[in-house]
């Protein structure tokens, strides 16, 4: 069976500069589906650039690229991938309307019928934590309630690819958990999630790859779990 079989999206080298600075020429990218990753490096390597161009947000030099069997381009970016990828920022922006009416903006600029896009987005506020917010204007959301509405706003797209740019950040305690407890179903119900990130909790979950950016370039690591020892110490 061809290695390109079970592949969501492979892509053939995707180079980026900025000005006269080559970010990163990476020679290949491949992501299987219902699969998580963790896209480490340190500051600055373009880890939230690689996620922006895979989500059609930016331009990069790019040799070719398959969707699920079919030719794609990342520039312009298709109606098919438009469909198929979510991109959600670190400092997710939020309409100032209500929880309920953000996370239901996606399917409505889709078309889909009141009553479905109500019991959709229901059934993903119970999934996310934050039935109780509602009617709650946005602008009022801890940082860890924005980041599960913003979740919550992805999930209800069924996305095949979702590009999370530091889910964690600044968060703590009890609501850095809650953010982390939400991944795990997503690959449970066949999205592909690529995290750029440098926590070690997110990094640790069971069952996830490794994309490490240094010095432009991509390496794939197996994670190392607390079993195995220490990580590294440049997540």
């Amino acid at each position: 069976m061809s290695q390109e079989t079970h592949a969501l999206l492979a892509v053939r080298r995707i180079a980026k500069r900025h000005g006269e600075r080559l970010l990163f020429d990476i020679d290949g990218l491949r992501l299987d589906a219902a699969s998580a990753y963790v896209l480490t490096g340190a500051n600055g390597v373009g880890k939230s650039t690689l996620l922006r161009v895979l989500a059609g947000l930016e331009t990069a030099q790019v040799e070719g690229a398959v969707f699920e069997g079919k030719p794609v381009t990342l520039h312009p970016y298709p109606a098919l991938l438009r469909r198929a990828v979510v991109y959600v920022h670190q400092h997710p922006i939020m309409f100032s309307t209500s929880v309920a009416q953000n996370i239901a903006y996606g399917l409505a600029a889709r078309g889909e019928s009141k009553a479905r896009v109500a019991r959709i987005v229901e059934e993903a506020m119970d999934w996310a934590g934050v039935a109780y917010l509602r009617d709650t204007d946005p602008s009022r959301l801890s940082g860890g309630e924005k980041q599960r509405v913003a979740l919550a706003r992805a999930r209800v797209l069924q996305p095949r690819l979702l590009l999370l740019d530091e889910p964690t950040a600044n968060l703590d305690g009890a609501a850095r958990e809650q953010v982390i407890a939400l991944i795990p179903t997503l690959i449970d119900q066949g999205c592909t999630v690529v995290m750029a990130c440098h926590d070690r909790d997110l990094i640790g979950l069971p069952g996830v790859r490794r994309l490490k950016l240094r010095d432009g370039h991509l390496e794939y690591r197996p994670v190392k779990h607390e079993s195995q020892g220490e990580h590294d110490e440049t997540p």
